[in-house]
């Protein structure tokens, strides 16, 4: 149980149990039971590196739960590029940002999506109830801060942190805890699996398409998504088509394009067929600007194409960065918007300013979502509008390997998540 300084409401009367200091993975401890110690896939400062090497398991002490927290009964968790970077250690070292901020733990433990079961309640808690079935939103901050309390969206708060990379004690180990307007209820006609997949992915796809007034998605229009097979892609092209907009995506198979056309995709174009990727050449190099220009305008030719009719995409769905970011300036549409969220292939994004201030065209970073944007996203989620795309399960000690996958690019389309408590049978 927890030392005396820790206020938890439980459910249940423990008296009758034999109370371990540790449980087994799967293994569900009697109800208003919670060990001392957890079983967790860490990374270490010395361990930085490929994610193979970088991921451990571990027992480490469960996290104590403080006022207005939430302890979490991990059933599953899904898996994100964010945990990519904290094994590397870049571009941030995440466990020496943290004890910079006066926290002590030397680990870290990630996973910013997960599935579970409410299993103990702090001090002041009273929208989250013991044994309740949840999915947990992976935007935290400070409630009481003060440019909230003055109307600021929080995601753009000077306190908000990503849950599971910015903070500890994320998905990736039997218990988590989190705070309680983070809990969500889980749609019922998702597994684990499934319910762990989705949130991160689709609610940051969800307000890159829908949060940017007066650029949202509206029925007719053309949607440019990079990556359409990917996680956010594939999350991108669902929305999209809810709202009546028409995606084009960018994919880099003919396997990966009919996943997008599967998913509802109106065409889809081979990155492969082209050579201008990358960083924009210097304007006082004719030759090579001149090259780059054919390649981004035989790009946009094939667009029209792809869409049957000669428009320009009212919105590009930016989070490969470096790579693409040049193309994606050039094709959008005149007071259209280019709105990014990532840079997988490089942080450089270089923009010929004559496009952006000629057109009014509009480079929109976006970060994250907000506690609206995240619930509306699960009703779509559970009415069956969209799917969570989840093409890959891996058990707890997968952790490191599937983080791997991704690193090397070789990971499948859609989502993928590893079972942290749930049952192989999904149960």
């Amino acid at each position: 149980m927890f030392g005396s300084d820790t206020r938890v409401r439980t459910s249940g009367n423990v008296r009758n149990f034999e109370v371990k200091e540790l449980y087994e993975l799967g293994e569900m401890p009697p109800t208003g039971v919670v060990p001392a110690k957890m079983h967790a896939s860490l990374i270490r400062r010395e361990r930085f590196g490929p994610p193979a090497q970088a991921f451990q398991e571990e027992v480490v002490d469960v996290p104590p739960v403080g006022r207005g927290q939430v302890l979490i009964y991990v059933m599953a968790a899904g898996i994100n590029y964010n945990n990519v970077w904290a094994a590397l250690g870049q571009p941030v070292d995440v466990i020496g940002a943290r004890q910079r901020r006066g926290e002590k733990e030397d680990f870290h433990i990630g996973g910013s999506d997960c599935s579970g079961i409410v299993w103990a309640v702090g001090d002041g808690v009273h929208n989250v109830k013991v044994g309740q079935h949840v999915v947990v939103s992976p935007g935290v901050w400070d409630e009481t801060a003060q440019d909230i309390r003055l109307g600021v969206d929080p995601t753009a708060s000077d306190s908000t942190l990503a849950w599971g990379y910015e903070t500890n004690y994320g998905s990736f180990a039997q218990f988590t805890v989190v705070k309680d307007f983070q809990c969500v209820p889980k749609p019922e006609r998702l597994s684990w699996e499934e319910a762990a997949a989705y949130i991160l992915s689709g609610a940051t796809a969800y307000r890159q398409l829908t949060g940017w007034q007066p650029n949202v998605v509206r029925p007719g229009d053309p949607i440019l998504i990079w990556g359409g097979s990917g996680g956010l892609g594939s999350m991108a092209i669902q929305i999209a088509k809810v709202f009546g907009g028409v995606p084009i995506a960018v994919a880099s198979s003919d396997e990966r394009a009919d996943y997008c056309l599967k998913l509802g995709a109106h065409g889809v174009i081979d990155r492969n067929e082209f050579t201008h990727w990358g960083r924009l050449p210097d304007i006082g190099d004719p030759q090579a600007f001149g090259q780059w220009l054919h390649e981004v305008k035989r790009f946009g030719k094939q667009f029209w194409e792809k869409l049957g009719e000669r428009r320009a995409p009212k919105i590009v769905f930016e989070h490969v960065g470096q790579n693409t970011l040049p193309t994606s300036i050039y094709l959008c549409d005149n007071a259209g918007m280019v709105v990014i969220c990532g840079g997988t292939t490089g942080y450089h994004g270089d923009v010929d300013l004559r496009f952006l201030w000629m057109r009014q065209k509009r480079l929109q970073g976006s970060h994250g979502f907000n506690l609206r944007q995240c619930h509306e996203l699960t009703q779509l989620v559970a009415k069956g509008d969209v799917d969570p795309c989840l093409n890959y399960t891996g058990d707890f000690a997968d952790i490191g390997k599937v983080h791997q996958m991704m690193h090397d690019n070789v990971h499948p389309s859609g989502n993928m998540a590893v079972r942290v408590n749930a049952p192989a049978d999904g149960r």
